[in-house]
């Protein structure tokens, strides 16, 4: 392994930048490994795990950390509360790295960020978790269900609650091993339009990558064990987009016929647009028509831009637009809008862990009045007959259900039948034919809310 104390140093800059300054854990990590792409790939992952580890683990971190130091984590600085946590995770959690080294290269970080008075005080914790770490007592779920899950899955108190009261202790447990799995490789779709799926998987074994077929589409699979995910062959031709299975899986329920003309309102990074962009290039179908492809800012249509070009098609449009504007122009023309809403991310904590960080019963539910306004705006984008699916990638009721009901209730739709379009593993987890819920621990997936409606 490289210089395992710059290794440290670079991800105690990342975890402190997204545990106390906001920054979000994914594009830290990408950042810093960006700026660093002479690191070999183990170096790579260690550093990747390391910063995912100990952001997700800050919780559970925390609470052992508070048994055995006078001073509470609260209360310390910054700097020194990141290496304490950084260390905990590692003597927790990542068995390849003897304790010594971790406590050895927790002094050595206080001592270069000029903390050399805190060097006993660190290595006083950490040696002290060492030795005991076999004994520690955990809340147990007989003497309170929230405390005992805030730790053990290392969640913030009120997501416990609010969990709890929607999907009761069990589901929410159930939720919470979903978040925690072990990694499960990228999810990846494959461009059908340009490559059948058996030459993609072919391609990709050849170029020594691991790949596992999805149980959902026969056109997705996960992958692993590549160098670098941009000299994937695949992705570097336009054969494949990653996407999770439960985005793909708002691209695949609409029905196409060839010819609609489409509006993606919120499409960033473009995931859902390209596979709508593919799936009107099907061989099957006549042909024509096209999407509108919009988001908020520069940087986010930049990179719609990107992949649309990388993927090689002709039939998208990149605009930029704010959904909360309604755009005349648009008015009656659509055969359907994609409304995947900026939202909470409940459902996409197992990939990014800061999120239940981040988060509010307040952020929810100003988002709820949000996403309506929204898609006050985008009803009227439609032709009559035509159809709406509304995404989110959450798992609060205010986001999902409450906004179906008030949608039905305010706006001029009707719910449509999508039992049809949802792969078989995953049909009995509907409780209505026009929408699912999909939690963590259903599928290998994230969890994600799908709904579809036609206007009357």
């Amino acid at each position: 392994m490289a210089d395992e104390v710059n290794l440290r140093n670079l991800a105690l800059d990342v975890i402190v930048s997204v545990m106390d300054k906001g920054a979000y854990s994914d594009k830290a990590i990408h950042a810093a490994l960006e700026k660093h792409p002479g690191l070999e790939k183990r170096d790579r992952a260690f550093f990747t795990r390391l910063c995912q580890g100990t952001i997700e683990y800050a919780v559970s971190s925390d609470y052992i950390i508070n048994l055995f130091s006078k001073t509470k984590v609260k209360k310390m600085k910054p700097v020194i509360r990141e290496i304490l946590r950084m260390g905990v995770y590692q003597i927790m959690h990542m068995d390849s790295v003897p304790d010594s080294a971790v406590c050895n290269e927790a002094v050595k970080l206080a001592n270069k960020r000029k903390f050399t008075n805190l060097k006993g005080f660190v290595n006083g914790v950490l040696r002290n978790i060492s030795r005991e770490k076999d004994k520690i007592k955990f809340p147990d779920k007989k003497d309170g269900f929230c405390a005992y899950a805030s730790v053990r899955y290392s969640m913030p108190e009120w997501i416990v609650n609010y969990l709890c009261e929607e999907y009761g202790e069990d589901e929410t447990e159930r939720i919470f091993e979903g978040f925690l799995k072990a990694d499960r490789g990228v999810s990846v779709r494959c461009n059908v339009s340009k490559a059948e799926p058996q030459e993609v998987y072919d391609m990709l074994k050849k170029q020594g990558i691991s790949v596992k077929k999805s149980e959902l589409f026969d056109y997705a699979f996960s992958i692993d064990d590549f160098d670098r995910l941009q000299d994937v062959e695949a992705l570097k031709k336009g054969y494949i987009q990653v996407q999770d299975f439960s985005s793909i899986l708002a691209g695949h329920i609409p029905e196409i016929k060839g010819g609609e003309n489409i509006i993606d309102i919120c499409a960033a990074p473009g995931g859902k647009t390209l596979h709508i962009a593919d799936r009107l290039n099907d061989r099957k179908l006549n042909g024509g028509g096209k999407i509108i492809s919009c988001d908020l800012t520069d940087a986010k249509t930049a990179l719609i831009k990107e992949n649309v070009e990388r993927n090689g098609f002709e039939n998208v449009s990149v605009v930029k637009n704010d959904a909360l504007a309604f755009k005349k122009e648009w008015e009656d023309t659509a055969d359907i809008v994609i409304a995947d809403l900026p939202c909470s991310g409940l459902g996409v904590i197992g990939k990014k862990c800061d999120i239940k960080y981040k988060t509010s019963i307040e952020d929810i539910n100003a988002l709820s009045e949000i996403q309506r306004e929204i898609l006050k705006n985008v009803s009227r984008y439609l032709k009559k007959g035509g159809k709406l699916l509304y995404s989110t990638c959450t798992i609060a009721m205010e986001e999902n259900e409450d906004n179906v009901r008030w949608m039905l209730e305010n706006l001029p739709f009707k719910k449509a039948d999508i039992r049809k379009r949802v792969p078989k593993k995953i049909r009995n987890y509907m409780k209505d034919d026009g929408y699912i819920q999909i939690l963590p621990d259903m599928t290998e997936s994230d969890g994600f809310f799908i709904a579809a409606f036609i206007k009357q």
